[in-house]
Formats: structure tokens, C-alpha cells, sequence
């Protein structure tokens, strides 16, 4: 088992900057194999977790984004009907028995995320995105994949996991979650990260930046998220505007403020934000943190 820290540094070096409680918590996902469940706001980083895990192990990342309406077709396998179709008409005439274990084998079956995560020789990375989005009878079956991590096709027989992938989960916290669900996980809750941490993380993915830039953009984010906003910036969007102000020569914040108001396009996703960050609130959260 890895301690924390050497986690952190590992995921520094991929380009996440983890907390104390995140590392703990990855530590323990492996040394009890247990999945984890992320759960915080859209745009703390819960889904780059899962990215950066893969990198630093140096393997497959295999998603499955959740959504309503999600079944165990989408998640899991189904078959390849036309070509199905196709070789039964190609085999008219031939034994029928013959002919289905033909067009019920491996050519013909379509691996879903759940199914090839299991089937991987190398233990992916399985992440299984905004699991609130689905209902409450997928996050059922799930829990049966998550305990036994094997599938029972009937057409092939049961499916056993070559190796035990690692398992995150993420949630806006759209639903409430099973008791079930989530006695199966660990647990950490994702929140936006401090001025320290956001600043860190900008100067892990843009490396030519200046520090005492990267430090004013992170003190400045932090004021804009406690804006009335309805949908508040993620670290995404950190990034994304500390790029634009780069590549538009801006030194600092206070000295440039037309264009940070030009550029928070970066920052600001609804027409409701953009008219409440007139100039002027703009201006003043400037003048808090330059």
C-alpha cells in the first residue's frame, strides 16, 4: 500500500493537487479495495480524480457517464443484433443449433464500460460518473456488479473479473443516494479548493505562469464564489481563464481589468451571471485581492 503522501506527490506529478483527505482516502480504497464514492458541487475535480488515478498507475481509464434512463444494456453488454441477423440469413439451411452458438459468442457481443472493466487483464480504472443521475433500479443492480464483480451472461456463462478494477464514483448530489450504495464505498466529500490549493493547481498545469499572477487569480476565484451566482466556477474554469489571461500577456489582475472583464467568458456560463458581474462588482472584488 502506498502512504498518502506518496499519492499526493505521485498526483502531483500528473497534475493533481490533492488534499491530506483525498490521499487518505485513495490509500485506503486500495489497501481494503473498496470503491469510493466522490461527492461535491459540478467543477470541484471529482471526475479529474479518477483521470489522475489512471495516470499515475498507468492505466485504462474506462468511463460510464450516468444518466436517466441509464439500463443495464448501456452499462453493461448487449448483442450485435443486425450482424446477428446477418449471419443467421448467411447460415439458412445449416444445423439451427449450430447457428446460435455462432451468433451467440464473443464476435457478436458489444462490451459495455461494466463488462470490459471486469474483463481487462490489467485492473483499470472504472469510473462511474454522476451516479445520481441514474434511478434507483440501476443503482440497485449496480450494487451487485460492485459486490461480486462478476456478470452472469446467460447466452455465455458467468463472466468473472480478471482483476478487480478501481472504482470511483462521483455525485452532484442531484438525488440522495442508496444506504446500500453507500455502505459498499469509502467516502470523501469534494469541496472547492482553498486560495493555496487552486493557486497550486494552476501553477501544476501551467507551468510558465507567474506565481504572484497564479496567487490573484485564485484569491479572485474565491471572491466570485461567493457571489449570488447561479452556477458557480469550477477549477476547470480556473484554469481555462488563467490560460486566456496568460496568452493575452496579463501580469496582473488589477492592472488589466478590461481584460478581465472581456475574458469572463472563461469563468461565467449563464446569461443570469454574466449581467450580475457588471464592471463595476467586478471592480470591487479586484480591489479585495490585488
Amino acid at each position: 500500500m502506498l502512504d498518502r503522501q506518496t499519492i499526493a506527490d505521485r498526483l502531483a506529478t500528473v497534475g493533481y493537487v490533492a488534499d491530506a483527505g483525498l490521499s487518505t482516502a485513495l490509500a485506503l480504497m486500495d489497501l481494503l479495495k473498496r470503491p469510493l464514492l466522490l461527492e461535491g458541487e459540478a467543477g470541484v475535480g471529482k471526475t479529474e480524480v479518477a483521470k489522475a488515478l489512471a495516470a499515475v498507475h498507468g492505466v485504462e481509464l474506462i468511463r460510464l457517464q450516468c444518466h436517466e434512463g441509464l439500463d443495464r444494456a448501456d452499462a453493461l453488454y448487449e448483442w450485435n443484433y443486425q450482424r446477428q441477423l446477418l449471419a443467421i440469413k448467411a447460415r439458412e439451411g445449416l444445423d439451427a443449433d449450430e447457428t446460435e452458438a455462432h451468433v451467440f459468442s464473443e464476435k457478436y457481443l458489444l462490451e459495455r464500460p461494466l463488462l470490459a472493466a471486469i474483463r481487462r487483464p490489467v485492473a483499470p480504472v472504472l469510473l462511474i460518473d454522476e451516479i445520481d443521475r441514474s434511478d434507483e433500479e440501476f443503482e440497485a443492480f449496480l450494487l451487485e456488479i460492485l459486490s461480486d464483480f462478476q456478470v452472469s451472461i446467460p447466452e455465455l456463462g458467468t463472466v468473472r473479473a480478471t482483476a478487480i478494477p478501481r472504482v470511483v464514483l462521483t455525485s452532484n448530489g442531484t438525488r440522495e443516494l442508496s444506504d446500500a450504495l453507500r455502505r459498499r464505498c469509502l467516502y470523501h466529500a469534494l469541496d472547492f479548493p482553498d486560495v493555496d490549493r487552486e493557486a497550486r493547481i494552476i501553477l501544476a498545469r501551467l507551468p510558465d505562469i507567474d506565481v504572484a499572477l497564479a496567487l490573484q487569480i485564485a484569491r479572485l476565484m474565491e471572491r466570485i464564489r461567493k457571489e449570488d451566482l447561479s452556477k458557480l466556477p469550477g477549477v476547470a474554469e480556473t484554469l481555462d481563464w488563467a490560460a486566456a489571461l496568460v496568452g493575452l500577456g496579463v501580469t496582473r489582475i488589477d492592472a488589466e481589468r478590461e481584460a478581465l472583464f472581456d475574458t469572463l467568458a472563461c469563468v461565467l456560463k449563464t446569461r443570469e451571471d454574466h449581467a450580475r458581474m457588471t464592471p463595476e462588482v467586478l471592480g470591487r472584488l479586484i480591489a479585495r485581492v490585488a
